[in-house]
């Protein structure tokens, strides 16, 4: 079985982030302030991380896709997008430059439990403009280390100082064993047993960024 999320490519100059700047704290970029931020395409949930508003995100529907502009993180879903089993979890995000050059991260997450409790669970792969991929599990208030360092993959698109870049982010869950592959290259795999991979599939983001997610698939 395959769901397709298809939902425009946004333009450049359309997709830079929002005029007015605010803080967010030592080490990081200014965010954009959200115009029209917390009202999403139906269907569409966010959870902030710890201090967040969901008034910090905003997210547009804009055909092939979604426009996303965050000043926050947390993570971003559609409650009836769940997978168990084996399967297949997709995203095509395009990156477009913000402000201030940090390097904010951004990717899928699988096996997202209680998404709107104290006990909130899931598995998340993300990249980030630099071309390093990090791995991690949330359990609750915590997040642990799947592995340990931000690492260089020759297979993730890096970003440039114009323009958007794609890459499509994948994570395949068999039966003992999960891949997690850029632009068709399997970048890390680890034992099924020790990652949380039954649940809701979807995004996960921090604040600061720029994206259009042209596509958000789970094959079966």
């Amino acid at each position: 079985m395959r769901i397709r999320l298809a939902g425009l490519f946004l333009s450049a100059a359309l997709a830079a982030p929002l005029a007015a700047q605010e803080h967010t704290g030592e080490g990081h970029a200014p965010a954009p302030k959200i115009e029209n931020g917390g009202v999403f395409p139906a269907g569409w949930s966010v959870r902030p991380d710890e201090g967040g508003q969901p008034t910090a995100f905003s997210l547009v529907s804009m055909p092939p896709g979604w426009h996303l502009v965050t000043a926050a993180s947390g993570v971003i879903y559609r409650s009836q997008d769940t997978a168990s089993g084996g399967y297949e979890a997709s995203a095509k995000i395009h990156l477009f430059p913000s402000k201030g050059g940090h390097q904010e991260a951004f990717g899928l997450f699988i096996g997202g439990r209680d998404l709107t409790g104290a006990g909130q669970r899931y598995c998340y792969f993300l990249i980030r403009g630099d071309g390093t991929y990090k791995i991690k599990r949330r359990s609750g208030a915590s997040a642990t280390d799947v592995t340990k360092d931000w690492t260089q993959a020759s297979a993730i698109v890096k970003l440039k100082s114009e323009g958007p870049v794609a890459n499509l982010l994948s994570v395949a869950v068999g039966k003992d064993k999960v891949t997690f592959r850029v632009n068709g290259q399997d970048v890390y795999s680890a034992p099924a047993a020790g990652l949380d991979t039954g649940g809701i599939v979807g995004l996960r983001v921090n604040h600061n960024l720029s994206l259009h997610v042209e596509t958000l698939e789970i094959r079966r």
